[in-house]
């Protein structure tokens, strides 16, 4: 039995910029509504409304700086009471991209540091400024985001906090009768 053919997966909002030739002003990248659409289901969110970001690049000898802000208007859902909630992310965003290891190393010994953690490998001499910009707005969504009725439904389902249960908790119960 041969093995599954993968093919390449295309991000939902790819934007290739070849290191080689870098403009001089900063570019504005723009998620189009379909590219919205498709991270929004990339990330289970109600929708993406916007996506946008203006990155200043720079070069040194062997990386690439991307420097900006990310602006995204999303709707997601409150993880206690499931009601729509429109959220307004604003971020910096400061990216840089250094040529892979192999390139960088040729059969060199490579020990990896803390500060090679923040940093993101590159293959060629082309980087996706859009993927890195959309991982940035999944690192900027609440995944724990409450709303106005989460109270109200956590107290529907019976959920309640560890400071008010308990025999302290029934202890304050007893005092507030009097």
């Amino acid at each position: 039995m041969n093995p599954p053919e993968f093919s390449r997966i295309t991000p939902e909002f790819s934007r290739i910029t070849d290191v080689r030739f870098l403009p001089e002003a900063p570019l504005r990248l723009e998620a189009s509504a379909e590219e919205c659409a498709a991270l929004a289901r990339r990330f289970d969110l109600v929708a993406v409304k916007s996506l946008t970001a203006e990155l200043a690049l720079d070069k040194d000898k062997i990386a690439v700086t991307a420097t900006g802000r990310l602006e995204a208007q999303i709707i997601q859902r409150c993880a206690v009471s499931a009601e729509d909630l429109a959220v307004t992310i604003s971020e910096p965003l400061a990216i840089r991209f250094v040529p892979a290891a192999a390139q960088r190393y040729a059969e060199a010994e490579v020990e990896i540091d803390a500060k090679d953690c923040d940093e993101v490998e590159f293959s060629g001499t082309t980087i996706d400024l859009g993927e890195e910009l959309a991982q940035s707005l999944a690192v900027a969504i609440d995944p724990f985001l409450t709303g106005p009725q989460a109270e109200a439904a956590r107290r529907k389902a019976g959920i309640v906090y560890v400071g008010s249960a308990g025999p302290f908790a029934a202890l304050a119960a007893l005092k507030k009768r009097d």
